[in-house]
């Protein structure tokens, strides 16, 4: 039987939102492992840890750059909101942004390309700026997206400087259609997905084994409810149509007018720009997300430094 530490408990309750001794729970009924705890307390109705899972807890930029048909994005970390407003970061997000569309949005390629006016790699510079600007900081990652044949397009949420902010959004449509009405649209796809964070375009693309999980969930939930095991598993596909909704893109309701599917959206945007559209990929970096933050007691930091400590 694994320890089920204080710290565990607290790290469960951080990600699921439900409480202390219910968490204790969870992990002694899941022998200590977290993501099974995480399902346990949502088919005991204690937690949305789905919605939960990537609480922001890091600071810094997210970065995108579009040249012609093909796009790139970035996150750059830094420990203070305070550098991510320093023009030297913000300059230096931008040039990574840039770099990274000329490397398909490859990491490693990007990691070890030279950063412009000088002979350092990228990671070379990101380090020799935290001499600079005194606090820690680092590329965490980098994707690109390319269409043979229409647009590229991306929004940035919480902007603060030209496609710098807190999250981003690159999305790339394919069409013969107009291009201008084609990117104009593009734009709200983006926004919508900024909002909504799907998992995927559409339910095959959806990764098999998130299915699963969230079909093993609903049984669950089902059979606690006491409903007979005939009709468990009508219950769970409609359940399962009702996830869909939620977590595939194609099959949300748009947000921009709050009544037809992106499907259909997409759909009849194809009629306005005069050719067929298709959503052939999209990424989205929401800043710090996945990443714990250490607790901080920012007074007794002060009070250390302050006696010399």
């Amino acid at each position: 039987m694994a320890e089920i530490t204080a710290a565990l408990v607290k790290g469960l309750r951080e990600k699921s939102g439900a409480g202390m001794m219910d968490c204790k729970k969870a992990l002694t009924e899941t022998n200590g492992d977290m993501q099974e705890a995480v399902d346990w307390l949502r088919t005991k109705g204690l937690a949305a840890a789905a919605k939960k899972a990537g609480r922001v807890a890091a600071e810094g930029l997210v970065g995108i750059a579009v040249d012609g048909l093909q796009g790139a994005i970035v996150e750059v970390n830094s420990e203070t909101d305070f550098v991510a407003r320093n023009d030297s970061f913000q300059a230096m997000v931008t040039d990574i942004a840039e770099l990274a569309v000329k490397n398909g949005g490859d990491m490693t390629k990007l990691s070890a390309d030279a950063y412009p006016g000088g002979d350092k790699s990228v990671v070379d510079h990101v380090s020799e700026m935290i001499g600079t600007i005194g606090e820690n900081m680092n590329l965490r990652r980098s994707a690109g997206l390319s269409v043979s044949d229409g647009v590229v397009t991306n929004y940035i949420h919480n902007q603060v400087a030209p496609n710098l902010g807190k999250i981003g959004v690159l999305v790339g449509l394919e069409s013969s259609g107009d291009k201008d009405k084609l990117a104009a649209f593009g734009k709200q796809i983006a926004m919508h997905i900024a909002a909504t964070n799907p998992l995927s375009i559409s339910i095959d693309d959806l990764a098999p084994e998130a299915v699963e999980r969230e079909r093993a969930v609903l049984s669950q939930q089902a059979r606690d409810s006491g409903k007979p095991e005939e009709i468990i598993g009508k219950m769970v596909e409609g359940r399962l149509r009702k996830y869909y909704e939620e977590v595939v893109l194609s099959a949300q309701t748009f947000v921009i007018d709050g009544e037809s599917t992106v499907a259909k959206a997409v759909e009849a945007a194809g009629k306005d720009v005069g050719g067929d559209i298709k959503i052939t990929g999209f990424v989205r970096f929401a800043l710090g997300e996945g990443i714990e933050k250490k607790d901080e007691d920012f007074a007794a930091e002060v009070a250390a430094a302050a006696s010399g400590s």
